[in-house]
């Protein structure tokens, strides 16, 4: 009897999480049609789905086994409509206020430029990437797999640059970084500013870079300079940056007082919930997706361990009953980039419910199903995100 109800368990999930698989798929093939917005029109349309003029997804099959994701098929997320592209004509110019230091100033990308130089490679994911697969429903752009990229950002250390101020100031408990998107006139900035904060023991690892993956940072993503602070979702990662505070306090944006927070299905966010900050271990298979071959099949995906590094990955062609290790291929690029894997699997004529599950250097695994919130942040259960692949 026990058998049994584990065994209708899985299959009620299976069926669930395969029926929202669907549904979301419908919206992405619907939305599919839509021409890629103005700001973005040198990207790849084949390799998008268009959800909205502010949301972008990318096709499971395009992401594949790329260690680093081309910006034409990197994914779009922004909270407010994109400044004009006059901000990216004169790059050096664009200027940043520093705060919470011991000499506040404003300072070029010029200047930025002469106080250092680093490159960091780490997964960029939407806080909402997964949502489709919440089985209450978020509202929110139904993302499936595809918010996410894992791209290489060189720019100055926020840590160079407040040992050239003076250092920090005492009693600075935030990184508080705002962006320079345009508010329109008569509504509280509060409301709409892109303003986050992030814990300053992280300090260390922020970058304020200029270039993305070898190129100037396009204005899509936050050119001409962009905070990024590895490990963190993507709403942290404050574009067009403009002024970057060390504070003893959160911002009282609502995009940080009150959204991107992880609270319980029909509540109200608040500062008592947890802020959508770090990311968590993850994969998801990339390839076959709905049809393969008899014999041997290459068994293809990708898995990064948010703060950590992705450490293994076990993948299961039969919705998780047995797993088998996977191998990592290409570069190891950091702890904070992700890894493709492949498993070489010999599969019969039939169905098969591929899924696939990551462990990071730290010990977590990748769990079964993520505890519902809410707003549908930070899935990353490896039952959801399989799929269903004919055999013949």
């Amino acid at each position: 009897m026990e058998h049994f109800n584990i065994s209708r368990r899985h299959l009620l999930v299976g069926s669930a999480s395969a029926a929202a698989l669907l549904t979301a798929s419908k919206v992405g093939q619907a939305q599919e049609a839509k021409p890629l917005p103005d700001y973005v029109a040198y990207k790849d349309p084949e390799a998008l789905i268009v959800h909205s003029n502010n949301t972008l997804e990318t096709e499971r099959s395009a992401l594949g086994v790329q260690p680093i994701t081309p910006d034409r098929q990197l994914y779009i997320r922004n909270n407010v409509s994109p400044p004009s592209d006059e901000i990216v004509a004169d790059r050096d110019a664009w200027e940043v206020t520093f705060e919470g230091v011991g000499e506040p100033r404003n300072i070029t990308v010029g200047e930025l430029k002469t106080m250092g130089i680093e490159t960091v490679t780490m997964v960029l994911q939407c806080s909402g990437n997964g949502r489709a697969y919440f089985e209450h429903k978020p509202s929110g752009t139904p993302w499936q797999v595809g918010a996410a990229g894992c791209v290489m950002w060189t720019g100055v250390p926020l840590r160079a640059v407040v040992e050239r101020l003076g250092g920090a100031a005492e009693g600075v408990r935030f990184v508080t970084g705002t962006g320079g998107e345009e508010i329109p006139e008569g509504l509280d900035p509060l409301d709409l500013i892109v303003e986050r904060s992030v814990p300053v023991d992280v300090l260390d690892s922020i970058l304020l870079a200029w270039d993305m993956n070898g190129e100037p940072i396009s204005l899509a993503h936050g050119g001409p300079l962009r905070m990024v602070v590895p490990g963190f979702t993507g709403v942290n990662n404050i574009k067009y940056i403009k002024k970057v505070a060390l504070t003893d306090t959160e911002t009282e944006a609502l995009i940080q007082s009150e959204r991107y927070r992880i609270h319980p299905v029909g509540t109200e966010g608040s500062t008592e919930y947890p802020s959508v900050w770090q990311m968590s271990v993850k994969s998801w298979i990339t390839g076959p997706l709905e049809t393969a071959r008899a014999g041997i099949n290459q068994i293809t995906g990708l898995a990064f361990g948010g703060m950590s590094a992705a450490a293994s990955v076990e993948v299961s062609v039969d919705d998780g009953e047995t797993w088998e290790e996977a191998q990592f291929i290409g570069p190891d690029l950091g702890q904070y980039a992700w890894r493709p894997f492949v498993l070489a699997k010999e599969l019969e004529p039939g169905t098969y419910r591929i899924v696939s599950r990551a462990t990071d250097s730290e010990g977590n695994q990748q769990p079964e199903e993520t505890e519902p919130n809410q707003a549908g942040y930070n899935h990353n259960g490896w039952r959801a995100p399989g799929v269903d692949v004919t055999v013949s």
